[in-house]
């Protein structure tokens, strides 16, 4: 191996972000990449490309990641660049302007991909207005305020040295990569981030999001738990055996018994103190009744019946395969590294989190089914075309008539991505 990966990781994300000023982690994203006290921004694309490297970031809901991918010789160069990135943005005034404009078509984008913005929808109906609930990319309303100072005050705010973890995997040692640094890396000790109030997850909601489409994105979600809980082995078996594959319940039942969609999958959404367990499907908007109440259906069996022995072997030998698969690259190794450091996760060897994920039985898979399953309501979230918005919020499913019923009006924009990136988009389920 000749390459090397490193990453500078903020804990900077929407969830950390004022309503009036949301969108700010993400456009501070960009704006960095517009230039530094040190060099323009051609010169930071022509330096990164004059080595055939890669430089790129991108913002989730409690994080932002600013990374390069060099080979071993060009080490030092993709540290100074990170840092400068990091460290000495120019944030001119024309260029927050000029950045505007991008960060709004990205976010004009995002209104015109429904599979994605169901997503959003189903965070905000769960998690509300605030934390959780906020969309990474932020609004067309809220990027209209954020000044320059806004961006200022935040980073003076939030990129820090207690709110900053420096990664590498590759071919480099840590002592070279600590001598860069010493000599790069120009960060106050600390800021004034101010600790968010615990995201309160409110069941039953329904939420519509009215789109000129031919389908209707759905997607159901309950309160789940966050990324340290003990039981977390457990759910993510449970994910696998309900929609973590071809194989899985939903879309064996729902496309390949039914023919009644293309695309159904589930997930699930942990953060340092919450967890949600999602679940997508997309369909006619004639099938969307129908379709739900499979999916409430399948949560109900699973919640009273144990999955079979066949679904608990097939999901360990799909996690453990996706954890290895996932140390297969410098990228991948450096993200592993810098997201249990920056939220104060144990780093395990791949035998460790073997040896807890073969500790999992069908009954503890079981319990935690209905746990979280039982006599639940779930939210509801639904991006589609008009003729489905009443059907969906008014409608009472199995007979729960306490559902609370809440509609969208057209053009709202209410929720925030898995992740937006400078270039490319993130992924979902970590073990």
């Amino acid at each position: 191996m000749r390459s090397c990966s490193i990453g500078i990781w903020v804990r900077a994300g929407s969830r950390w972000e004022h309503p009036a000023e949301n969108g700010v982690s993400h456009f501070i994203e960009h704006l960095v990449f517009k230039g530094t006290t040190r060099r323009t921004a051609r010169q930071i694309a022509e330096e990164m490309d004059d080595v055939g490297g890669q430089l790129n970031a991108f913002t989730g809901k409690d994080h932002t990641c600013f990374y390069a991918k060099v080979l071993d010789r060009h080490v030092d160069l993709a540290v100074d660049i990170l840092c400068d990135l990091v460290c000495r943005p120019l944030l001119a005034p024309e260029d927050v302007e000029k950045e505007r404009g991008v960060v709004a078509e990205e976010i004009g984008m995002y209104e015109d991909s429904p599979e994605d913005l169901v997503h959003d929808e189903i965070a905000a109906a769960g998690w509300g207005n605030r934390s959780l609930g906020l969309p990474v990319l932020g609004t067309q309303k809220t990027l209209g305020s954020l000044t320059r100072d806004v961006v200022a005050r935040y980073m003076h705010d939030h990129y820090t040295c207690d709110n900053v973890v420096v990664a590498a995997a590759g071919h480099v040692s840590h002592e070279r990569i600590l001598e860069a640094l010493d000599r790069h890396l120009e960060l106050p000790p600390s800021g004034t981030v101010h600790d968010e109030v615990r995201p309160s997850w409110t069941p039953g909601v329904r939420v519509f999001r009215q789109k000129n489409i031919e389908q209707v994105h759905l997607c159901l979600g309950v309160e789940a738990y966050n990324r340290k809980h003990p039981k977390r082995f457990a759910l993510y078996l449970l994910d696998i055996a309900v929609g973590g594959g071809m194989s899985s319940r939903l879309f064996q039942n729902l496309r390949e018994d039914r023919g009644l969609v293309y695309s159904t999958y589930s997930y699930v959404a942990s953060f340092d103190d919450v967890g949600a367990f999602i679940l997508y499907a997309a369909t006619n908007p004639d099938r969307a009744e129908v379709v739900e109440d499979l999916i409430r259906e399948e949560l109900e069996r699973v919640a009273s019946c144990r999955i079979s022995e066949e679904e608990l072997a097939r999901g360990k030998e799909q996690l453990k395969s996706g954890l290895v698969l996932n140390l297969e690259t410098t990228s991948s190794r450096m993200s592993r590294l810098g997201r249990l450091e920056l939220f104060h996760e144990p780093l395990e060897t791949p035998d460790e989190v073997f040896g807890k994920i073969d500790a999992v039985t069908g009954d503890d898979v079981r319990r935690v089914a209905a746990e979280l399953l039982s006599g639940a309501k779930p939210v509801a979230a639904a991006v589609g075309p008009r003729k489905t918005r009443s059907s969906f919020v008014r409608r009472e499913c199995h007979g729960r008539e306490d559902r609370r019923e809440a509609a969208v009006a057209p053009g709202c924009h209410r929720g925030a991505a898995r992740g937006a990136s400078h270039g490319h988009s993130q992924g979902r389920r970590q073990a």
